[in-house]
């Protein structure tokens, strides 16, 4: 029995975990985390009373390939504007949601995506990401 219900809160956590994007502390900590693991960084800046930003967060934000995807290969962070988190000013942009993807020296790798993307594109961009930075990665 007990064997049982260590396999069930084992499993039951592991859902847990996986049902949201793992969002850094901070933009340094997750700056640092990426350098560590030499990932590729989401950035996004936002704000909650943004409309565009709520239904990015309760639609793509929440879809299971999304998650997934963004939880094993991107280290991701999120910067409330509403809430002063801190934010390089590079990466300002004056509409929200800016979705930035970072190398891990914090050097954006392409021009922000702006406004609510759909799960779909968004994977796609996310596929684009990845094979930039792996081909950038094998060439040094």
């Amino acid at each position: 029995m007990r064997k049982i219900f260590i396999y069930l809160l084992f499993v039951f956590s592991v859902g847990l975990s996986a049902s949201e994007i793992s969002w850094a502390k901070d933009f340094n900590e997750g700056m640092q985390e990426a350098a560590r693991v030499n990932k590729p960084v989401l950035f996004v800046s936002s704000r909650h009373t943004c409309k565009y930003c709520v239904i990015l967060e309760d639609t793509t934000f929440k879809d299971k390939e999304v998650i997934a995807e963004l939880n094993k290969e991107f280290v991701s962070i999120v910067a409330y504007s509403d809430e002063q988190d801190y934010m390089p000013k590079e990466l300002w942009q004056p509409g929200t949601p800016a979705i930035w993807f970072l190398y891990p020296n914090g050097q954006p790798m392409f021009q922000p995506l702006m406004g609510a993307v759909d799960a779909k594109n968004f994977l796609e961009a996310l596929k684009i990401v990845k094979e930039d930075f792996n081909k950038r990665k094998n060439v040094k």
